[in-house]
C-alpha cells in the first residue's frame, strides 16, 4: 500500500514527525553512563502517552521478529543495529547508541532514528560511522524531489556509505509511511537511479541508512528481535521521515530544542 496524504493530514505528520524528535532528543539528554535500556523505554512511553499519541512498537509483530516487540523504542548498543529490544542492560562510557522510535499521532505515523556516543569516550571510528550515516540521509533527502524515483534515493544514499569504506545490507531500509508505519515504496539503502517507484507530492518516506563497521552480514538476538553485526563490530544508524512536496523534501523530524545532559 502506498499512501498519498492531504494537506491535512501533512499538517497532522508535521505535528508527529516533532514529536519523535523532540522524545528523541530528550533521551538523547538523559542517558548518562549508567542508564538502563528499560529505563530509556520507560522515558519514552511516558513522553508518548503525556502526548496522547501511540509508539508503533508495542503490537508491532512483523513475520521477522517475535513478536509482539512489547516496547516503546528500540534500543540497539554497539553492535547492535536494528530493533534493539530494550532489556536489563546498563550504559557503559564510549558506547554507542541507536535510538529508534515510531509513534503515530492524530492517525499519522512519523518514524526516526539517531546514533550517539554515551559518555566522553568516543572512538574515532564511532564517530566516523555516526557521520557517515548522516551523511548518507542527507543525500538521500536531497535526491528526493518530485519526478525522482526511489532509486535516486538509493543510489545517493549508497554511493555515501560506499565511498565511505562501509558495505551495504540490503535486507532492510527505508519504507513509506502514513496511517501505519511500514508501508510502500521500500527504499534500499543502495540502488540504481532512475528504477523504481516515482516521487509524487503527499507522498511520506522514512530514509534510513544504516552500516556495520567491516561486514554487512546480520544476526539475530535469541530475543526474536535485535539485529546485530555478524562480527560483532559497532553499527550506527540515522533515520528521518520526509515530506515529499511540490518544491522539494520536507524533513518532519527535526527536533525543536537541544538535548540537554541531565544535572
Amino acid at each position: 500500500m502506498i499512501e498519498i496524504l492531504t494537506p491535512a493530514e501533512l499538517v497532522r505528520a508535521r505535528a508527529a514527525g516533532a514529536l519523535v524528535a523532540d522524545v528523541l532528543q530528550t533521551l538523547k539528554g538523559r542517558c548518562v553512563v549508567g542508564t538502563n535500556l528499560l529505563d530509556i523505554d520507560r522515558w519514552a512511553r511516558s513522553m508518548i502517552v503525556g502526548a496522547g499519541a501511540l509508539s508503533c512498537y508495542v503490537d508491532y509483530e512483523p513475520s521477522f521478529g517475535r513478536g509482539p516487540f512489547g516496547h516503546h523504542i528500540c534500543t540497539s548498543v554497539n553492535d547492535a543495529v536494528l530493533h534493539g529490544l530494550p532489556h536489563d542492560h546498563t550504559l557503559a562510557d564510549g558506547d554507542l547508541l541507536s535510538l529508534d522510535l515510531a509513534v503515530s499521532l492524530g492517525g499519522i505515523v512519523a518514524d526516526s532514528a539517531i546514533s550517539f556516543v554515551v559518555g566522553d569516550s568516543a572512538s574515532p571510528e564511532s564517530l566516523a560511522m555516526i557521520a557517515a550515516t548522516e551523511r548518507a540521509l542527507a543525500a538521500g533527502i536531497a535526491a528526493a524531489v518530485p519526478g525522482a524515483h526511489t532509486g535516486d534515493l538509493s543510489h545517493a544514499i549508497g554511493t555515501v556509505l560506499i565511498d565511505a569504506g562501509y558495505q551495504v545490507n540490503t535486507q532492510f531500509g527505508g519504507h513509506g509511511v502514513g496511517s501505519t508505519m511500514h508501508q510502500d515504496p521500500h527504499v534500499s539503502n543502495t540502488g540504481r537511479p532512475g528504477r523504481g517507484y516515482r516521487l509524487r507530492p503527499g507522498l511520506l518516506l522514512a530514509l534510513e541508512p544504516w552500516i556495520m563497521a567491516d561486514t554487512a552480514d546480520l544476526v539475530t538476538d535469541p530475543d526474536g528481535w535485535t539485529l546485530r553485526s555478524a562480527t560483532g563490530c559497532r553499527t550506527a544508524h540515522s533515520e528521518h521521515t520526509i515530506a515529499i512536496t511540490a518544491d522539494g523534501a520536507e524533513i518532519l523530524t527535526l527536533p525543536t530544542r537541544v538535548a540537554q545532559p541531565t544535572s
